[in-house]
Parts: C-alpha cells; structure tokens; sequence
C-alpha cells in the first residue's frame, strides 16, 4: 500500500479536529461512522437549530450542515430546493456558523462540518473563515467544486486553526486524482458512490467494493460512502467495505411531509431506522 498523508508523508493524518475520534469510536463499536446532512436555513434556521441535536440522539457521529448556494452543481433536486427555500428565507453562512455556535454552547459535543461550493467561502474571506469556524466550533469544509490543486489557501487557512479539509472523490477519480487527494486530507476522504448528482437510489452500485478498494490502496483515512443511500441495506452495505455513510435526501425525503413540531423526533427515528441502533 502506498500510503501518504497531507504533507507528503509516509503515515496517513487522520484528522487535525474532532473527526478522527468519531470515526475510531464507530470502528471500535463494529459500525460505519453516521453522517447525517441537513441544509441551514431549510426549512427555517430555528429547525435548523433544533434538528442537531434530535440527529445525535438519532445516532449521528459527524454532522454535515449544506450551506446554500444559487447553483449547486452537485447536488440532485431535494438537495437544490432547500437550498433555494434557504436562500428565499435570507440565510446566509454567518448565520450558519451562529447556529453552530449556540448549539455548540447549549453542549453539543458532535462533529459538525459544513457542505458547501468554493464561492460563498471565498466571499466570506479564507482565513476569517478559518478563525470563525474555530472560535464557533465547526471541524471542518467540505467543498465540492474545488479542484485539489487549487485547494492549498484553504487547506492551510484550517490547517492553522485546527480545522480539517474533506475532499471528494468519485468512481470516475483516476488514481494519479486519489494520490493527490491523498497528499491533502485530513478528517475523512467522502466517497461519491455513483457518477451523478446527490438523491436517493433505490440501489448502489456493483462496483462500489472495488472502487472502495481501489481508495484504500493510496490512503489510511477513513472513507465515507455518500449519494443515493436511502435504505438500512444500503447502510449495511456500505458498512461492509467502508468506515463511514452520508445520509442526505433520503433523510430530507421523510421529513418533508412531516409538520415541523414533528421533525426533530421524526429525525431521530428515521436515522435509528436506518442504522437498527
């Protein structure tokens, strides 16, 4: 195995915030790490506020928060409209980091890393991020449309505060992209399980173990298999090859139809669903 790490090393850095402990507490347990994901300001930021909590009672071991953006290339259609509905209601990212800092200060103790596109962190300004996601407590970006090589600013703007940079890769990532993904993670490497947009499938892919394997081979992190897991099989599958698995639209799919009061028990109940714990 060739192994390298965010500095070009010979061991892998599992993770420089909190991620690393929740992933070897959900190995020493015989499970995949749980990751739910919800969007900020969707439907509201005061649900926002009271689903983190209900989803580590549910059983959550890392919690990815979407911030909205006007065109999220990577996401399917549940996933782009409540990003649309958040934007409608005004939310913004400092109101995301907000709600993780009063979360946060209410006991909270869950990893928590945001899911967003490179513009709106930009925006924001690199290293203000860095030092506000710190201060507030958040463990890490993820940031689909950021190529790696083009990743270092933001690397090391968390780097200097302790925070973790998740990079994705996908069944279409050559072993040359996975190496140097490799040579920059911290925290986990997310494991796009099919060419495509987020949302629910009825079925993963055939090829998953091999592509799996294929990661393993450049990387002692751990993985995290997401899109299209909308099943208890589909987590029992993943659990087989991989380390960690992302619940997304399947999760906003159930809680839809629900009246808000109902959603932050209903949260918790569907991810015990899904994992039989």
């Amino acid at each position: 195995m060739s192994v390298v790490t965010s500095s070009g090393g010979s061991a892998a850095t599992t993770s420089v915030s909190g991620i690393s402990a929740a992933f070897a507490r959900a190995k020493e347990e015989g499970r995949p790490a749980l990751i739910p994901f919800v969007t900020a300001g969707y439907p509201n930021l005061a649900m926002t506020e009271m689903l983190l909590p209900a989803l580590v009672e549910g059983g959550a071991d890392v919690i990815e928060i979407g911030i909205p953006f006007s065109d999220p290339i990577a996401d399917g259609e549940t996933v782009q409209r409540t990003s649309q509905i958040a934007l409608a209601n005004g939310t913004t990212l400092a109101d995301a980091i907000e709600v993780v800092r009063r979360v946060r200060a209410n006991g909270l103790t869950t990893p928590i890393v945001f899911m967003g596109y490179y513009n709106p962190f930009l925006r924001y300004g690199l290293e203000r991020l860095a030092s506000d996601m710190a201060d507030a407590g958040m463990d890490g970006l993820i940031i689909p449309d950021l190529p790696t090589e083009e990743s270092e600013d933001v690397r090391l703007a968390l780097r200097a505060h302790s925070r973790d940079l998740i990079f994705l890769v996908a069944p279409t990532s050559t072993d040359e992209r996975i190496r140097e993904v490799a040579k920059r993670a911290s925290g986990f490497i997310y494991c796009v399980s099919l060419t495509g947009v987020t949302g629910a499938r009825t079925t993963l892919s055939d090829d998953l173990p091999g592509y799996i394997a294929r990661i393993r081979q450049h990387t002692e992190l751990p993985l995290a298999v997401g899109f299209g897991i909308s099943k208890p099989e589909h987590v029992q599958e993943v659990a087989r090859i991989a380390d960690g698995v992302v619940i997304a639209s399947a999760l906003i799919n159930h809680l839809d139809p629900l009246p808000e009061t109902e959603q932050p028990a209903a949260a918790s109940a569907y991810l015990h669903s899904m994992t039989g714990r």
